[in-house]
């Protein structure tokens, strides 16, 4: 029985009249072969991430600030409440949230100080960061475009 098992395997193993050298087919032949497998595989993912993170690791040169985690992004947002604190110059504290992303300075300033409400940071630089997003709440700042009018002036008439 076991030799028909085996004949009718190595006849599907046929190829252009010949059998393929690799000799009967049985249960133990199929089982070292998945094990030959699966240890390469293992041995070539285990290479490729010591080669990855030991060898030659991703280095992040010169990108924007926008792309960092949120953690650091409060980070940052409260050193510029506390450089506005001591400072008060509202335009460039405003200037820097700016290099944070495309939101607003004032919603910059919101997302923080829920991050910060969150991750149990002290209640003081909670308070600089609050007041400081009061402040940019009604921010407006002037056109920089010689020529262009604040939105609350009219043409004079001809």
């Amino acid at each position: 029985m076991a030799f028909a098992i085996n004949y009718g395997i190595a006849s599907k193993l046929r190829l252009a009249g010949r059998l393929y050298a690799c000799g009967p087919v049985n249960r133990e032949t199929i089982m070292s072969r998945w094990v030959g497998f699966l240890i390469a595989l293992i041995l070539g993912i285990t290479a490729g991430l010591y080669y990855a993170w030991v060898i030659d690791p991703v280095e992040y040169v010169d990108t924007s600030p926008d792309t960092l985690l949120i953690d650091y992004k409060t980070d940052y947002t409260l050193m510029v409440a506390e450089a506005y604190q001591i400072e008060g110059d509202l335009d460039l504290a405003a200037r820097r949230l700016a290099v944070l992303g495309d939101e607003p300075p004032a919603e910059i300033v919101q997302n923080a100080i829920l991050f910060a409400a969150r991750a149990g940071y002290v209640d003081a630089d909670v308070e600089q960061m609050r007041a400081l997003e009061r402040q940019l709440r009604s921010y407006n700042p002037l056109p920089d475009v010689p020529g262009q009018l604040p939105a609350t002036e009219e043409p004079a008439a001809p």
